[in-house]
């Protein structure tokens, strides 16, 4: 079995506190790496090396360290099979969906090779009598991204790619379930040129995270991942005075109106809320149709469809639909919100919770399923499932249809505006 390390000052570290985390092989449940768990002590060295490292990047012109993003581009361009492959083995989403994932990331990186005209400062003269303004763009310092399991490249590199082209050095802290990506990226960050230290990867448990948020040096921290943690996030770093950008979790609603095109729109959820397993935070796993008429039809046109998705590991082909979800905790909590579905009158038209692949049985997969006659007061409505589990509640008009979205995952006013999220069907979020 192997044991992963912290990356610091462009070089693979083992970590000495004699904590670990396993990570698994979600496709068969096996333990495939022992992730080391950083102490305060490790994270407050770490911190300390990337000030370092900071104060001499920070003098390198935007020129030059654009060149090393284009440089980082490439490479991730060069080996974007390998990246995808290592997205999908460790969190068990089909090749396209890695591809994607991998992608995405590339392109926040491409936008950040402009770092030489997006870090242009303004002047205006004669503001006033005898008074001309100027602003400068200037980096922070040391900055920490906090990244989860379910896009292992894209989120990442959102964090590192503008962080660093900005002059920043960056302590990246990965999902300890899929650390395995983001522990590549830095060594072909380092093999494009980026000095020793300007970008640190500490793998963690909230002990970690909270020596992040506490630690003095650090002036900002980006997170992804659920609503609780953000919000637990937030709060800290803005007590530390620090600035914080969190984005927690989503309950995504479609509303389908009685003249949409069904077959498009049953395409389109059978994607957004199938694909990856459902771990998205922008996966569509509400339909709402309007009328009793269009309920039906949408139903009739999403169950063979549903019927018909392919579940299984990556390794079977680019045919595969959607792989295994990332945890056995994941998956328990899936299958028991299912049960809560049934318990609470929903009716089940589809039922995953007894999938079974031959030669993956130890796996964590849970089947397609799908439930009709959903009502905002049941579990499976108002929590986020983050599974494969799509739902369908019934509306008379649009406005009712609108008034069903929660207040919660919605901040629009009611019904005249709706904000709509596109979904890419490629596997990424946009």
């Amino acid at each position: 079995m192997k044991e992963l390390t912290h990356y610091v000052n462009g070089a693979h570290v083992a970590g000495t506190s004699g904590r670990f985390a396993d990570a698994y092989n979600p496709a068969t449940g096996e333990v495939v790496a022992r992730v080391p768990l950083a102490t305060p002590a490790e994270i407050d060295a770490i911190v300390e090396k990337a000030a370092v490292a900071q104060e001499a990047w920070a003098k390198v012109n935007p020129q030059r360290r654009a060149r090393v993003m284009m440089k980082f581009g490439a490479l991730i361009n060069d080996h974007m099979d390998e990246l995808s492959e290592i997205v999908s083995r460790e969190h068990g989403k089909t090749l396209p969906d890695a591809r994607g994932d991998v992608q995405r990331g590339l392109e926040v990186v491409e936008v950040c090779m402009g770092a030489p005209s997006l870090l242009k400062g303004e002047y205006m003269g004669d503001a006033g009598p005898g008074i001309d303004l100027m602003s400068m763009r200037q980096a922070l310092g040391v900055v920490a991204g906090i990244t989860p399991f379910n896009f292992p490249a894209m989120i990442p590199l959102w964090k590192m790619a503008p962080a660093i082209a900005c002059g920043n050095a960056m302590i990246l802290k990965p999902s300890e379930r899929a650390p395995h990506t983001a522990l590549r990226l830095a060594e072909l960050f380092s093999e494009a040129g980026l000095p020793d230290g300007v970008l640190q990867v500490v793998n963690g448990d909230k002990e970690a995270v909270d020596s992040l948020l506490d630690n003095d040096t650090i002036q900002a921290v980006g997170f992804v991942g659920s609503t609780p943690i953000a919000q637990y996030i937030y709060g800290r770093a803005a007590a530390n005075g620090k600035r914080a950008q969190c984005f927690g979790g989503a309950k995504n609603h479609m509303i389908i109106m009685p003249d949409a095109d069904l077959d498009k729109a049953s395409d389109a959820l059978i994607g957004a809320g199938f694909g990856a397993a459902g771990e998205r935070c922008m996966a569509i796993s509400v339909a709402v149709p309007v009328g009793k008429e269009t309920a039906d039809k949408l139903a009739a046109k999403l169950m063979p469809k549903i019927e018909a998705l392919k579940v299984a590991p990556y390794t079977a082909g680019d045919d595969v639909d959607y792989g295994p979800v990332i945890t056995a905790a994941s998956k328990e909590r899936i299958i028991g919100l299912i049960n809560s579905g049934i318990e609470q009158g929903a009716t089940l038209k589809t039922d995953g919770r007894d999938f079974s692949l031959q030669g993956y049985e130890d796996g964590y997969f849970v089947g397609p399923t799908f439930f009709d006659d959903v009502t905002p007061d049941m579990d499976i409505y108002k929590e986020e499932i983050f599974g494969p589990v799509l739902t369908q509640v019934r509306t008379e008009n649009y406005e009712e249809g609108c008034l069903s979205i929660p207040e919660q995952y919605a901040d629009v006013t009611r019904p005249a505006e709706v904000e709509v999220a596109w979904i890419d069907l490629d596997g990424a979020e946009q």
